[in-house]
């Protein structure tokens, strides 16, 4: 028996000795981000505006690791086995961001931008709803992982960074595949000269067809004026609540009321019966609908204070409080640089991998994306860039302080697999103008309905994705059995 007692005193001293180990680690890097912000509002309080999208990704992050909070999990749990736990926690996540939204609106304070509208939407959410089940993670799934340790996470953003980069600034490899049309479009537009619209691809994509398309709010297309009006009754109720609505009740009735039913013994189920079942799903993973829950709070609230910055400021983007600040290299043309005012993930991605090519020599300014409209900020002075970099450390803070992290590296199959399906999300949030992030969360909660239209894309992708990597481990399974006999 004393033995017994000595064993489970060890084990209970290392357990202890590697959760306050955890924790410390998690207090060093809180408190490296707090000297950092010290140092940079020192030096000049202007900076506050980088600071506000590092400490929101930070919250982010702390979410996103809290609730295993993923865009692929939704996909591949539905899809493969039938799950909708976190289908469930995006929908309470849009439902609450497109209220905060909606007031941050009706206040002044918007930053909001809407997508233009066009077939480009399905065909880039379905490329990348296709590369997020091969990769294990959506874009701010990938960045969370890579928290808690997971380097083919950190492949996957790698892959995500240099493929957008390599897309947008590519010369003639797909110009042959362009209709005469977007070249002729393109090449009418009065464009700067450092500027190459009619040679490169995306150019040629975003100049001669983008451009030509209209993106509004709901509220916009039908020529609502009063702000409240626009903002909670079309924008927010037709737009985002009743489709979130019929989005829950659909996942209910396929995926969950059967097994409720079951469990709770009913037979013969009333209206009464049905709403406790939805309730049960709404609460069947606290953690997921906790998630949920704070992701639409702070995003909305993300958005009010980047608003509330910029009035302040009186700007209408980083950029030009860099140039104020002495901080001209990578502005764009136009004196701008990617600043979305609110969650926002790939595009700031696509500028790292842009900047390494820059220092490599590569020109990566004389095309749209980077030269005209987000330029190629230093990384310390990418706002967005340091949401995303806050959204990692949020969650190795908490995956730390709960004793989840760890370094996972992942077999040659799984990077191979990081790397292509990080490529074709690159490729999909370049053709649909963003990723479930920009292009679907934050889209949809501010009344533009081209949110679905991704979403739809990207469902169907991840459909085709799911059924393409059951093949592959059908298929792979069957060679070693072939190979054992």
């Amino acid at each position: 028996m004393s033995n017994e007692g000595s064993a489970v005193d060890v084990v209970m001293k290392r357990e202890g000795w590697l959760a306050q180990a955890g924790n410390r680690y998690a207090a060093g890097i809180m408190g490296l981000i707090l000297l950092g912000s010290l140092w940079a509002l020192s030096i000049d309080t202007r900076y506050v505006y980088l600071l506000v999208y590092v400490w929101f990704g930070m919250v982010y992050g702390m979410f996103l690791q809290y609730g295993r909070f993923c865009m692929a999990a939704a996909v591949r749990d539905l899809f493969a086995v039938g799950v909708p736990r976190m289908a469930v926690g995006m929908m309470i996540a849009v439902a609450l961001y497109s209220l905060i939204a909606a007031t941050v609106t009706v206040g002044g304070f918007s930053t909001f931008h809407s997508n233009a509208l066009g077939w480009h939407i399905v065909l880039g959410g379905l490329i990348f709803g296709f590369g997020i089940v091969f990769t294990g993670g959506c874009a701010s799934g990938s960045l969370y992982k890579a928290g808690e340790g997971n380097v083919g996470s950190m492949l996957v953003i790698v892959a995500i960074s240099f493929s957008q980069a390599i897309f947008v600034s590519a010369g003639t490899w797909f110009d042959g595949l362009l209709p005469s049309a977007w070249i002729e479009s393109a090449a009418a537009k009065d464009m700067p000269a450092e500027l190459s619209v009619t040679q490169g691809w995306f150019d040629i994509f975003t100049a001669g067809y983008v451009w030509d398309l209209k993106g509004a709010t709901l509220a916009q297309i039908l020529g609502t004026t009063n702000p409240f009006v626009s903002s909670y009754l079309v924008n927010t109720l037709l737009v985002t609540l009743l489709p979130t609505l019929a989005i829950l009740v659909l996942l209910y009735a396929v995926y969950y009321k059967k097994g409720y039913l079951r469990r709770a013994k009913i037979s013969a189920p009333a209206l009464g019966d049905h709403a406790r079942g939805m309730w049960s799903m709404f609460t069947s993973s606290k953690n997921t609908a906790i998630a949920g829950i704070g992701l639409g709070i702070f995003a909305g609230l993300q958005m009010w204070v980047t608003g509330a910055l910029r009035e302040h400021y009186q700007i209408y983007n980083f950029g030009e409080l860099l140039s104020a600040m002495g901080h001209t290299d990578g502005l764009s043309i136009q004196e701008t640089v990617f600043d979305p005012g609110y969650w926002y993930i790939t595009t700031q991605e696509a500028q790292w991998g842009g900047w390494i090519l820059e220092k490599l020599g590569v020109n990566m300014t004389d095309n749209i994306f980077f030269g005209l409209d987000n330029g190629l900020p230093n990384p310390l002075l990418n706002a967005p860039g340091f949401m995303s970099i806050g959204i990692i450390l949020g969650a190795a803070m908490l995956a730390l302080s709960r004793r989840e992290f760890k370094w996972k590296l992942p077999s040659m199959e799984t990077a191979v697999f990081a790397l292509v399906g990080g490529t074709l999300m690159g490729l999909g949030a370049r053709i649909g103008m963003g990723c479930n992030i920009g292009a679907f969360f934050a889209t949809v909660t501010n009344g533009d309905p081209s949110g679905w239209v991704y979403l739809f894309g990207m469902t169907i992708g991840g459909y085709l994705g799911v059924k393409a990597f059951n093949m592959w481990i059908e298929r792979r399974s069957s060679q070693q059995d072939e190979c054992e006999l």
